[in-house]
């Protein structure tokens, strides 16, 4: 396997990319409906792709409010840091523009995974598409 690296992405320019890898975690793996995984925001927010030589295997979003979302790593990639790497520079681009709070609705099994760059759950578990969530924060250090 090639070392990850982690770029900035134009929702246009990678628009194919990006919905390729969230269309096969979360519409086909995860069942969450498309009308709910495609929203508006997605036109405002900065875009991360993950890839292993110039193969996308992951992405992420960051809004303007410093909300995180839509992290995801294609099947075959997962166990590799590939989130990791997306999540580091999500915080990354993030404190770069001084966003000293960052957010996001974790699926209750990712917790931990959240928990090990500094988030913390804060509130009780909901239900969003149909599958358990938390709320957790991070405060830049």
């Amino acid at each position: 396997m090639n070392k990850i690296r982690v770029r900035l992405a134009d929702w246009q320019k990678d628009n194919a990319d990006i919905r390729r890898i969230r269309e096969a975690v979360f519409i086909a793996e995860q069942s969450v409906p498309p009308e709910l995984e495609w929203d508006p925001e997605d036109a405002g927010a900065l875009h991360f792709l993950a890839l292993e030589g110039d193969y996308p295997v992951g992405t992420a979003r960051l809004l303007p409010d410093g909300e995180i979302g839509r992290l995801s790593v294609l099947k075959d990639w997962r166990g590799l840091h590939v989130g990791d790497a997306l999540l580091k520079a999500v915080i990354a681009e993030a404190e770069h523009r001084d966003l000293q709070e960052q957010k996001l609705s974790a699926q209750v099994h990712a917790t931990a995974f959240y928990e090990r760059s500094g988030f913390t759950v804060v509130s009780d578990e909901f239900l969003e598409a149909g599958l358990p969530h938390v709320y957790m924060v991070r405060s830049a250090r």
